[in-house]
């Protein structure tokens, strides 16, 4: 049987490969929607497991038939609006004009970023294309052990007057995972992946180890390029850090939006994770990262409409 090989293994679909600058990810392209909500939300990564169904797809072999569904379930606490960022459309794009600040903010955040005394009035700002709320989690209602509140630009669908008006109410307030999100949604999750430390070519790139007759080293590539032009290009395999990169799934389908998570908690909770005590979601597939990392929640920018838009029948969860 012939060796599989694969040299280049996937490692030029994301070029430059560099660390993310922070945990929790910027989203930079927003869908549409003429709805008034919330087109995003943040939660924390809890593990995966898998439960049973019953197939709704309409055209599928396995239709009102019980099949198994991997699922990463997502402990998403109630977020906090810190404040509303005021944008103006210009050539070059978008330019932030303006901000009001809540001044009611919680102390964990206080001890992060400065909050302002005296904040500017909404009234005040007349001229002005689109806002965005500037929202941060609350890790302390979780069992990550973390108390850094994570601090995010979330964007609202709608009309300029009704963005507006939503702003205004919910100005140091908060906003839960079902105003936003409902089962049988479509959304893009944005996250940083798995920090894996210092690697060789092998491992970060995929090429073959060499012969034992080789000279030097057999983990190693074979030459770093030819003698003219005589330097390195940045694309030739070489040590150095990996994992911690920005990455997007897009068309993740949401089987179920848990109000109460109680009942999936065992005695000890979920394992290197603990006890759920806020919502919580349950979406079909894999996300990037670790347990514990913070995800980005947006609606799917480009969704998948051969997807049913009711979620399917959770007959039983895996605990």
């Amino acid at each position: 049987m012939a060796r599989r090989r694969s040299p280049r293994h996937g490692s030029m679909q994301f070029w430059p490969h560099r660390r993310a600058q922070r945990e929790a990810a910027k989203v930079h392209s927003w869908p549409e929607s003429k709805q008034l909500k919330l087109l995003g939300f943040l939660g924390y990564k809890v593990c995966m497991s898998h439960v049973i169904v019953q197939d709704n797809r309409p055209k599928a072999l396995t239709k009102d038939q019980k099949v198994s569904y991997p699922v990463t379930v997502i402990e998403c606490p109630p977020l906090k609006v810190a404040g509303i960022t005021f944008y103006k459309k210009e050539l070059a794009g978008w330019r932030k004009i303006s901000s009001v600040s809540a001044l009611n903010a919680d102390k964990e955040l206080s001890r992060f970023i400065s909050i302002p005394k005296k904040s500017k009035l909404i009234e005040d700002i007349k001229e002005f294309d689109d806002l965005r709320l500037l929202v941060y989690t609350q890790p302390k209602l979780t069992s990550t052990g973390s108390k850094r509140p994570q601090l995010v630009e979330l964007a609202l669908g709608g009309s300029k007057e009704e963005k507006l008006h939503y702003a205004k109410e919910r100005l140091g307030k908060e906003i839960k995972i079902s105003e936003v999100f409902e089962a049988g949604n479509l959304i893009d999750v944005h996250s940083v992946t798995k920090g894996k430390g210092y690697q060789g070519t092998v491992k970060r790139y995929g090429v073959p180890i060499r012969q034992h007759k080789a000279e030097k080293t057999k983990r190693g590539i074979g030459t770093l390029g030819p003698w003219h032009p005589n330097k390195v290009s940045p694309y030739v395999p070489q040590s150095g850090k990996m994992g911690y990169h920005f990455r997007t799934e897009f068309n993740k389908w949401i089987l179920a939006v848990k109000e109460k998570p109680e009942e999936l908690n065992s005695d000890s909770g979920f394992m290197h994770y603990g006890l759920v005590s806020n919502p919580c979601i349950f979406l079909k597939g894999s996300v990037p990262g670790p347990r514990k990392r913070v995800l980005t929640l947006v609606f799917a920018v480009r969704p998948n409409h051969k997807i049913p838009k009711e979620a399917p029948t959770i007959k039983y969860f895996a605990k």
